[in-house]
């Protein structure tokens, strides 16, 4: 009698747990979302187009510009409907492969799903920007002297960070 009742009193708590880490998800996926929508509002409305403000004169400035295409400006170049439309598309199909990695991978802790949520968050961000205005609002610039990293913003760096820190999180766990 005592075996049953402790394997019952284990399923609730699991359940808590899946629960906690799905709280978990949709909260960094919300909060990553609206740090970058925010800090892209600011720049918008304080920065005029291209305009530059040295925040770590030779290392960091804070420069407002657009970008249409993807990484480092690729496909800038092509019709508008495309762009929207591939973007999209993309888009979704990559927020559907995140739920789908959550599903699989919520069982290795919690660092998989802050990464998960991470990514997530930051596809929302970019996808947001493409919805509402065709492009997306970069503003961290990083340079050494003359030689400029392309520009970002908090999105693109939640990706980033998201897919290393997830990459981190299973290799961690597998040795």
């Amino acid at each position: 009698m005592d075996i049953l009742s402790e394997k019952k009193s284990l399923k609730p708590v699991s359940d808590l747990y899946q629960r906690r880490l799905w709280y978990l998800f949709l909260a960094v996926t919300f909060g990553i979302f609206a740090l970058d929508q925010l800090t892209k509002g600011h720049i918008q409305y304080h920065f005029g187009l291209y305009e530059s403000r040295a925040v770590i004169p030779g290392f960091f400035n804070l420069t407002y510009i657009t970008n249409s295409g993807v990484a480092f400006g690729l496909m800038s170049g092509e019709p508008d409907t495309w762009k929207r439309l591939f973007f999209l598309s993309v888009t979704l199909l990559a927020i559907g492969f995140i739920f789908y990695l959550f599903g699989h991978f919520r069982s290795k802790g919690r660092g998989a799903v802050i990464a998960l949520g991470m990514i997530l968050g930051g596809a929302i961000g970019n996808m947001a920007d493409r919805v509402r205005l065709g492009k997306v609002i970069d503003f961290l610039d990083f340079y050494i002297g003359g030689c400029h990293w392309p520009a970002f913003n908090v999105a693109d760096a939640a990706i980033t960070c998201g897919v290393l820190y997830l990459a981190l999180t299973l290799y961690r766990q597998q040795g």
